[in-house]
């Protein structure tokens, strides 16, 4: 029987209905992962109320807890948020994908790509259309809005800091998202709720899916970071795997800014010797891949063995061609993104390429913060992943 039904990573058992029935709103951007988060969630209500764990009652179980929601556009480019169906006394959970460039609009004759700034906005005037109706309103982010532009250097804005307080404004109470950038900017709405949850879970049961015959052990392997600023996720999967880490300071001129930022002159790795080593390559995110397949040129030049490149956010400003060209050298074994931000059909297709669904881990924190359980079990998975490390080396299947 799935754990799911009565007790997931440790969290306290989910017998008892939820104050507030629960309802979800993937807007357009999150489609498809909405879909396969909203299966999960009926498949697990249905199968809890079918071997008694849990009564139907006030809605439980649903055919489907989407409540349609829309963004249309008119001619100028203007837009309002509609929502079709009653949300009063409702637990809702917005999802958003902010950096999902594939939906365009109308504005004028011209034919515009969705920004960041676009999906955001429609993300207020959805919360705006709940007026404020539903019990709790909660948002999921995976990419922080603006999270990359989290301090300020002289005269400049403090966009994601805004940006969390105007949704705390609209009403909004908790905020989930992955990986920030930086999770300090939570210091700008410090009495309501902010999660940055890590997928590295995902990522080492991936990795040792891709791969049947790695040594994990400080011998053998080795988790690396790219920069100083994810030395925390590289410090993470090392401890829990134990296995030894390293990391690569990047040496930049702050006198010039070249592409919005300054150009890197040197890396510096800081690390033990990697010859041989099989390598995890962890990050937030690939912007345009130029970091990480540095840092993979590096290892290489040092000898390392195979190279696994795992990033929560595969955008890919320049496309997969680098990445295609990369791959061909050798420099790295497979890349692993999550689908929280979406991602081109051209790029799956790519044999070196691994997408990590995190639908399931979606519905999973959803059907947690429903049923007011807490969160930490699936914030910091250690025994999840020490027991999927075990099942990997007794040969089962992962």
């Amino acid at each position: 029987m799935n754990d799911t039904l009565f007790d997931t990573g440790g969290r306290s058992a989910l017998n008892t209905i939820p104050e507030g029935r629960l309802a979800i709103i993937p807007l357009k951007s999150t489609a498809e992962i909405g879909r396969k988060v909203d299966e999960f969630l009926v498949q697990w209500r249905r199968d809890r109320v079918l071997h008694g764990v849990i009564s139907g009652e006030n809605g439980y179980v649903r055919d489907s807890f989407i409540v349609r929601a829309d963004t249309p556009r008119f001619g100028s480019g203007e837009a309002k948020g509609t929502i079709r169906s009653s949300v009063r006394g409702d637990d809702l959970y917005l999802m958003v994908d902010v950096m999902n460039y594939s939906l365009t609009y109308q504005m004028n004759g011209f034919e515009n790509i969705m920004s960041p700034d676009d999906h955001f906005q429609d993300l207020k005037r959805v919360i705006a259309a709940a007026a404020k109706k539903a019990r709790r309103v909660n948002v999921i982010m995976p990419y922080l809005y603006e999270g990359r532009q989290i301090k300020q250097n002289g005269r400049e804005s403090l966009d994601c800091a805004g940006a969390l307080q105007e949704l705390i404004d609209l009403g909004v109470e908790n905020i989930i998202t992955f990986d920030a950038h930086d999770a300090r900017v939570q210091n700008a709405i410090p009495l309501n709720g902010f999660e940055t949850v890590s997928p590295s879970y995902q990522f080492i049961k991936n990795v040792l899916r891709c791969c049947p015959d790695l040594h994990i052990d400080s011998q053998h392997m080795m988790a690396v970071s790219p920069d100083e600023g994810g030395m925390s996720r590289a410090i993470y999967l090392a401890n829990v795997l134990g296995i030894d880490m390293g990391m690569f300071y990047k040496r930049r001129d702050y006198s010039r800014i070249v592409n919005g930022s300054n150009p890197i002159i040197a890396h510096e790795f800081l690390g033990p010797e990697v010859a041989g080593k099989d390598i995890i390559i962890i990050d937030d995110m690939i912007s345009s891949g130029d970091g990480v397949l540095e840092t993979a040129k590096m290892l290489k030049k040092r000898k390392a063995g195979r190279i696994f490149i795992c990033a929560t956010f595969g955008i890919f400003t320049y496309g997969a061609e680098p990445f295609d060209k990369a791959y061909k050298k050798g420099l790295f074994n497979k890349l692993i993104t999550t689908n929280l931000v979406y991602q081109p059909e051209e790029l799956k297709s790519r044999e070196y390429y691994k997408c990590c669904d995190m639908s399931k881990f979606l519905a999973l924190i959803i059907d947690t913060l429903n049923h007011e359980c807490s969160l930490s079990a699936l914030l910091n998975p250690v025994d999840r992943i020490h027991r999927v490390v075990e099942r990997y080396n007794r040969g089962e299947k992962i």
